[in-house]
């Protein structure tokens, strides 16, 4: 459990580092049963991991998207030990200020339909049919990073 005093601090790497490999390797592959969790974009694209107390506890990546406006999140894992403490939320949140400070306006993702709850109360809203990524159901989800306020900026 997290107490007052648990140092939570979130690092950005510019490809794949050891402590999200070890994360992903635990909670998508050996947890979950994934087989093609590498990819190329892992070595092409911004990582963040979340430590608790010096200990990687979670991870997640940004990719960009169909315009440089639009970026993309993914592999977000939190190691079992660390769940149901809301880590997941602040490593959406730090990807979405990558996204904010290299100018996006949007956030798309891939879903696990388990996580769907999770990513709605953090303001996504699913769309399209559920679809399969190896074995796993998914869905399509989008946020708008700026109110309707940023149709009016000049």
């Amino acid at each position: 459990m997290l107490e007052e005093n648990n140092l939570i601090t979130i690092k950005q790497y510019n490809s794949l580092c050891e402590e999200a490999k070890h994360i992903r390797m635990e909670v998508f592959v050996k947890e979950q049963g994934f087989k093609d969790e590498f990819d190329e974009w892992d070595n092409k694209v911004s990582h963040v991991v979340l430590f608790v107390d010096g200990k990687a506890a979670g991870t997640g990546r940004l990719l960009p998207g169909k315009s440089n406006k639009i970026f993309i999140i993914g592999r977000v894992a939190v190691l079992k030990k660390y769940r149901k403490l809301h880590l997941g939320s602040k490593i959406i949140s730090a990807l979405e200020e990558m996204a904010k400070t290299l100018g996006g306006i949007s956030i798309e993702l891939s879903a696990q339909c388990t996580a769907q709850r999770f990513y709605e109360k953090l303001g996504y809203v699913a769309s399209g049919e559920i679809y399969l990524d190896e074995f796993c159901k998914h869905i399509h989800m989008e946020k708008q990073l700026y109110g309707k306020e940023i149709n009016h900026v000049i």
